[in-house]
């Protein structure tokens, strides 16, 4: 099951990529996230964890599998039969713009049951990070 969403930005890449990264902050400008909690100080790189609460679904810590400085990164969560792949790229667009692009892909054999009960709830919450992201970027 994949699940995506993607919005364009009128800030810079770098903007968009700070917010991003930040992600014990992403509390305030998502509501899809109540409380994002660094498993450990610095910034964020592959191996790092972060235990996310969310609306209607238990918390879930997440691994960065893969990180490319200011472009993408990639984190993975586990649960009984499912494996949860979330990725968040930001491209560089002409005139100062950015695209913004989320992805969640479930795997396992409990994939299927989980995306049809929650399938819903992930785009929701997928949108709602693309559009509060965009709003916070925008803001300043």
């Amino acid at each position: 099951m994949r699940f995506e969403a993607g919005t364009e930005v009128a800030a810079e890449a770098g903007r968009v990529w700070a917010v991003l990264v930040d992600v014990e902050r992403w509390p305030e400008w998502t509501p899809s996230v109540r409380r994002a909690q660094r498993g450990e100080a610095g910034p964020l790189a592959v191996g790092a964890t972060v235990r996310l609460a969310q609306p209607k679904l238990r918390p879930a810590v997440w691994r960065v599998t893969e990180l490319a400085e200011g472009r993408s990164f990639s984190w993975v969560s586990g649960s009984p039969g499912v494996r949860t792949l979330g990725e968040h790229r930001v491209l560089p667009l002409p005139d100062g713009r950015s695209r913004v692009e989320l992805a969640l892909t479930q795997s396992g054999p409990l994939a299927g049951p989980v995306g049809w009960l929650y399938g819903d709830l992930m785009r929701r919450y997928l949108r709602m990070e693309a559009d509060g992201l965009r709003r916070r970027c925008e803001r300043d």
